[in-house]
Protein backbone atom coordinates (compact mmCIF):
# COMPACT_ATOMS: atom_id res chain seq x y z
CA UNK A 1 0.00 0.00 0.00
CA UNK A 2 1.72 3.71 -0.76
CA UNK A 3 1.77 5.85 2.00
CA UNK A 4 0.02 9.27 1.40
CA UNK A 5 3.23 12.03 2.08
CA UNK A 6 0.86 14.81 4.01
CA UNK A 7 2.74 17.39 6.43
CA UNK A 8 6.18 16.80 7.28
CA UNK A 9 8.99 18.32 9.68
CA UNK A 10 13.12 18.31 8.74
CA UNK A 11 14.82 15.55 10.91
CA UNK A 12 17.11 17.01 13.56
CA UNK A 13 19.41 15.21 15.66
CA UNK A 14 18.00 16.13 19.27
CA UNK A 15 14.28 15.25 17.95
CA UNK A 16 15.39 11.45 17.14
CA UNK A 17 13.94 9.87 19.57
CA UNK A 18 10.45 11.71 19.32
CA UNK A 19 10.40 11.64 15.61
CA UNK A 20 11.06 7.78 15.87
CA UNK A 21 8.36 7.36 18.21
CA UNK A 22 5.63 9.90 16.45
CA UNK A 23 2.29 8.05 14.69
CA UNK A 24 1.15 10.96 13.19
CA UNK A 25 -0.55 9.54 9.90
CA UNK A 26 0.82 11.33 6.75
CA UNK A 27 4.25 12.22 8.56
CA UNK A 28 7.29 12.01 7.18
CA UNK A 29 11.01 13.72 7.66
CA UNK A 30 13.17 15.79 5.30
CA UNK A 31 17.09 16.13 5.56
CA UNK A 32 20.54 17.38 4.12
CA UNK A 33 21.61 14.41 2.42
CA UNK A 34 25.00 16.42 2.95
CA UNK A 35 24.98 15.18 6.23
CA UNK A 36 24.42 11.52 5.83
CA UNK A 37 27.06 10.94 3.10
CA UNK A 38 29.00 8.45 4.92
CA UNK A 39 29.43 4.34 4.90
CA UNK A 40 28.60 4.34 8.06
CA UNK A 41 27.58 5.59 11.81
CA UNK A 42 25.20 6.96 14.14
CA UNK A 43 23.77 9.45 12.48
CA UNK A 44 23.28 7.19 9.34
CA UNK A 45 22.35 4.40 11.47
CA UNK A 46 19.41 6.74 13.07
CA UNK A 47 18.26 7.79 9.40
CA UNK A 48 17.78 4.36 8.71
CA UNK A 49 15.46 3.54 11.97
CA UNK A 50 13.95 6.77 10.73
CA UNK A 51 13.25 5.57 7.43
CA UNK A 52 11.45 2.29 8.67
CA UNK A 53 8.93 4.12 10.65
CA UNK A 54 8.12 7.12 8.38
CA UNK A 55 8.80 8.46 4.80
CA UNK A 56 11.79 10.60 4.06
CA UNK A 57 12.69 13.05 1.61
CA UNK A 58 16.35 14.04 0.37
CA UNK A 59 16.59 18.07 0.42
CA UNK A 60 19.71 18.80 -1.18
CA UNK A 61 21.96 22.41 -0.75
CA UNK A 62 25.64 21.37 -2.43
CA UNK A 63 24.95 20.01 -6.24
CA UNK A 64 25.67 23.61 -7.02
CA UNK A 65 22.75 23.10 -10.17
CA UNK A 66 23.61 26.54 -11.92
CA UNK A 67 27.61 26.98 -11.00
CA UNK A 68 29.08 27.91 -14.19
CA UNK A 69 30.93 24.23 -13.84
CA UNK A 70 30.34 20.92 -14.30
CA UNK A 71 28.41 18.82 -11.43
CA UNK A 72 30.82 17.30 -8.75
CA UNK A 73 31.15 13.80 -10.01
CA UNK A 74 32.41 12.37 -6.67
CA UNK A 75 29.12 14.52 -4.75
CA UNK A 76 26.95 13.15 -6.78
CA UNK A 77 27.50 9.44 -6.84
CA UNK A 78 28.04 9.69 -2.67
CA UNK A 79 24.49 11.26 -3.26
CA UNK A 80 23.32 8.92 -5.81
CA UNK A 81 24.37 5.83 -2.96
CA UNK A 82 22.36 7.68 -0.29
CA UNK A 83 19.69 7.59 -2.33
CA UNK A 84 19.64 4.07 -3.59
CA UNK A 85 20.21 3.00 0.42
CA UNK A 86 17.78 5.12 2.10
CA UNK A 87 14.76 4.83 -0.82
CA UNK A 88 13.88 8.68 -0.28
CA UNK A 89 10.14 9.48 -1.46
CA UNK A 90 11.04 12.98 -2.72
CA UNK A 91 14.49 14.25 -3.89
CA UNK A 92 15.00 17.97 -4.61
CA UNK A 93 17.60 20.39 -4.65
CA UNK A 94 18.04 24.80 -4.79
CA UNK A 95 17.98 26.79 -8.20
CA UNK A 96 21.06 28.22 -7.10
CA UNK A 97 25.26 27.50 -7.11
CA UNK A 98 27.27 27.18 -3.59
CA UNK A 99 30.86 25.85 -5.56
CA UNK A 100 33.32 27.74 -7.12
CA UNK A 101 36.72 25.63 -8.42
CA UNK A 102 36.40 22.88 -5.14
CA UNK A 103 35.42 25.52 -2.71
CA UNK A 104 31.85 25.34 -1.00
CA UNK A 105 30.37 28.68 0.25
CA UNK A 106 28.02 28.38 2.97
CA UNK A 107 24.94 29.76 1.30
CA UNK A 108 22.47 29.54 -1.93
CA UNK A 109 23.75 32.42 -4.66
CA UNK A 110 21.90 33.94 -7.31
CA UNK A 111 22.78 34.31 -10.65
CA UNK A 112 21.41 35.85 -14.27
CA UNK A 113 18.61 33.58 -15.60
CA UNK A 114 19.66 33.86 -19.08
CA UNK A 115 19.42 31.03 -21.75
CA UNK A 116 22.76 30.24 -21.32
CA UNK A 117 21.90 29.38 -17.57
CA UNK A 118 18.90 28.04 -18.38
CA UNK A 119 20.75 25.21 -20.49
CA UNK A 120 23.25 24.31 -18.49
CA UNK A 121 20.98 23.71 -15.65
CA UNK A 122 19.18 21.60 -17.78
CA UNK A 123 22.25 19.50 -18.41
CA UNK A 124 22.96 19.23 -14.78
CA UNK A 125 18.98 18.34 -13.86
CA UNK A 126 19.21 15.59 -16.28
CA UNK A 127 22.81 14.43 -14.97
CA UNK A 128 21.48 14.27 -11.65
CA UNK A 129 18.09 12.62 -12.81
CA UNK A 130 20.03 9.99 -14.50
CA UNK A 131 22.42 9.32 -11.88
CA UNK A 132 19.93 8.75 -9.38
CA UNK A 133 17.28 7.11 -11.73
CA UNK A 134 14.47 9.76 -10.73
CA UNK A 135 12.84 12.82 -10.83
CA UNK A 136 13.60 15.44 -8.87
CA UNK A 137 12.21 18.83 -7.42
CA UNK A 138 14.08 22.34 -8.02
CA UNK A 139 13.40 24.84 -5.37
CA UNK A 140 12.32 28.69 -6.44
CA UNK A 141 15.18 31.10 -4.69
CA UNK A 142 14.34 33.43 -1.55
CA UNK A 143 15.64 37.32 -3.18
CA UNK A 144 17.55 40.13 -1.26
CA UNK A 145 18.08 42.20 -4.12
CA UNK A 146 17.96 42.67 -7.84
CA UNK A 147 20.28 41.10 -9.90
CA UNK A 148 20.67 42.61 -13.36
CA UNK A 149 21.38 40.07 -16.83
CA UNK A 150 17.72 37.95 -16.98
CA UNK A 151 16.93 37.30 -20.18
CA UNK A 152 13.93 35.23 -18.04
CA UNK A 153 11.04 36.00 -15.89
CA UNK A 154 11.31 33.25 -13.00
CA UNK A 155 8.38 31.45 -13.42
CA UNK A 156 9.22 31.06 -16.96
CA UNK A 157 12.50 29.54 -16.15
CA UNK A 158 11.20 27.61 -14.05
CA UNK A 159 8.46 26.09 -15.45
CA UNK A 160 11.00 25.86 -19.28
CA UNK A 161 13.31 23.53 -16.99
CA UNK A 162 10.47 21.12 -15.92
CA UNK A 163 9.48 21.26 -19.70
CA UNK A 164 13.20 20.43 -21.05
CA UNK A 165 14.35 17.76 -18.28
CA UNK A 166 10.96 16.58 -16.65
CA UNK A 167 11.91 17.47 -13.40
CA UNK A 168 9.38 18.67 -11.09
CA UNK A 169 8.72 22.12 -8.80
CA UNK A 170 9.25 22.77 -5.01
CA UNK A 171 7.07 25.73 -4.14
CA UNK A 172 8.63 27.41 -1.26
CA UNK A 173 5.68 29.78 -0.05
CA UNK A 174 8.02 31.66 2.00
CA UNK A 175 10.43 32.17 -0.22
CA UNK A 176 7.96 34.21 -2.37
CA UNK A 177 6.41 35.99 0.49
CA UNK A 178 10.35 37.19 1.23
CA UNK A 179 11.52 37.92 -2.23
CA UNK A 180 8.05 40.14 -2.72
CA UNK A 181 8.73 41.99 0.17
CA UNK A 182 12.06 42.72 -0.80
CA UNK A 183 11.71 43.26 -4.11
CA UNK A 184 8.23 44.89 -4.18
CA UNK A 185 6.01 42.34 -6.51
CA UNK A 186 3.07 40.32 -5.51
CA UNK A 187 3.54 37.23 -3.69
CA UNK A 188 0.16 36.57 -4.84
CA UNK A 189 -0.03 36.91 -8.68
CA UNK A 190 3.42 34.69 -8.41
CA UNK A 191 1.80 31.89 -6.74
CA UNK A 192 -1.33 32.41 -9.19
CA UNK A 193 0.97 32.03 -12.21
CA UNK A 194 3.24 29.34 -10.94
CA UNK A 195 2.75 26.05 -12.80
CA UNK A 196 1.04 24.33 -10.43
CA UNK A 197 1.15 20.34 -12.17
CA UNK A 198 4.84 20.54 -11.50
CA UNK A 199 5.03 21.03 -7.91
CA UNK A 200 5.95 17.89 -6.16
CA UNK A 201 6.51 19.43 -2.76
CA UNK A 202 5.82 22.66 -0.68
CA UNK A 203 7.87 24.16 2.00
CA UNK A 204 6.74 26.63 4.70
CA UNK A 205 9.01 28.43 6.82
CA UNK A 206 9.20 31.06 9.40
CA UNK A 207 11.11 34.37 8.52
CA UNK A 208 13.14 37.29 10.52
CA UNK A 209 13.64 41.31 9.58
CA UNK A 210 17.07 41.47 8.97
CA UNK A 211 19.57 42.99 12.52
CA UNK A 212 20.65 45.91 10.71
CA UNK A 213 17.60 46.94 8.33
CA UNK A 214 14.75 46.08 10.35
CA UNK A 215 11.45 45.56 8.03
CA UNK A 216 13.20 46.72 4.94
CA UNK A 217 14.96 43.57 4.33
CA UNK A 218 12.89 40.16 5.06
CA UNK A 219 15.64 37.12 5.54
CA UNK A 220 14.61 33.40 5.12
CA UNK A 221 15.86 32.28 8.37
CA UNK A 222 14.30 29.45 9.20
CA UNK A 223 14.15 29.97 13.17
CA UNK A 224 11.00 31.37 13.84
CA UNK A 225 7.41 30.02 13.16
CA UNK A 226 5.58 29.66 9.99
CA UNK A 227 4.03 33.72 9.16
CA UNK A 228 0.54 34.36 9.38
CA UNK A 229 0.78 35.89 5.84
CA UNK A 230 2.40 33.20 4.86
CA UNK A 231 -0.30 30.45 5.91
CA UNK A 232 -2.45 32.43 4.04
CA UNK A 233 -0.64 32.37 0.97
CA UNK A 234 -0.88 28.64 1.74
CA UNK A 235 -4.07 28.28 2.10
CA UNK A 236 -4.45 30.22 -1.39
CA UNK A 237 -2.02 27.99 -2.81
CA UNK A 238 -3.42 24.48 -1.92
CA UNK A 239 -7.24 25.87 -2.71
CA UNK A 240 -5.78 26.29 -6.29
CA UNK A 241 -3.32 23.54 -7.12
CA UNK A 242 -4.99 20.67 -4.55
CA UNK A 243 -2.80 18.90 -1.76
CA UNK A 244 1.13 18.12 -2.10
CA UNK A 245 3.34 17.06 0.16
CA UNK A 246 4.53 19.95 2.38
CA UNK A 247 7.29 20.48 4.64
CA UNK A 248 7.51 22.59 7.74
CA UNK A 249 11.04 23.51 7.63
CA UNK A 250 12.93 24.83 10.97
CA UNK A 251 16.66 24.74 11.17
CA UNK A 252 17.68 27.62 13.84
CA UNK A 253 16.08 28.50 17.68
CA UNK A 254 14.35 25.02 17.71
CA UNK A 255 11.68 24.31 19.50
CA UNK A 256 10.35 21.09 21.26
CA UNK A 257 9.47 18.64 18.91
CA UNK A 258 5.93 19.21 20.14
CA UNK A 259 5.59 22.40 18.98
CA UNK A 260 7.05 21.57 15.72
CA UNK A 261 4.54 18.70 15.27
CA UNK A 262 1.58 21.42 16.44
CA UNK A 263 2.37 23.84 13.16
CA UNK A 264 2.73 20.10 10.62
CA UNK A 265 -0.58 19.11 12.42
CA UNK A 266 -2.05 22.57 10.84
CA UNK A 267 -0.80 21.80 7.18
CA UNK A 268 -1.98 18.30 7.88
CA UNK A 269 -5.63 19.39 8.37
CA UNK A 270 -5.41 21.65 5.43
CA UNK A 271 -4.44 18.74 3.44
CA UNK A 272 -6.11 15.88 4.15
CA UNK A 273 -9.40 17.97 3.52
CA UNK A 274 -8.72 17.56 -0.22
CA UNK A 275 -7.28 14.13 0.28
CA UNK A 276 -10.25 12.66 2.27
CA UNK A 277 -12.95 14.17 -0.31
CA UNK A 278 -11.03 12.36 -3.39
CA UNK A 279 -10.89 9.41 -1.29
Amino acid sequence: MTTVLTAGLGLKPQHYEAALACPAPGLWFEVHPENYLVAGGPRLTWLEAIRARHPVSLHGVALSLAADAALDPDHLARLAALARRIEPALVSEHLAWSTWRGAYHPDLLPFPRTTEALLRIALHIGQTQEALGRRIAIENPAHYLRLDGHDWDEIDFLAELARRTGCGLLLDVNNVHVGAHNLGYSAEAYLDAFPGDAVMEIHLAGHTPDPNLGQALLIDSHDAPVAPEVWALYERLVARIGARPTLIERDDQLPEFAELLGERERAHARLDEPLAAAA
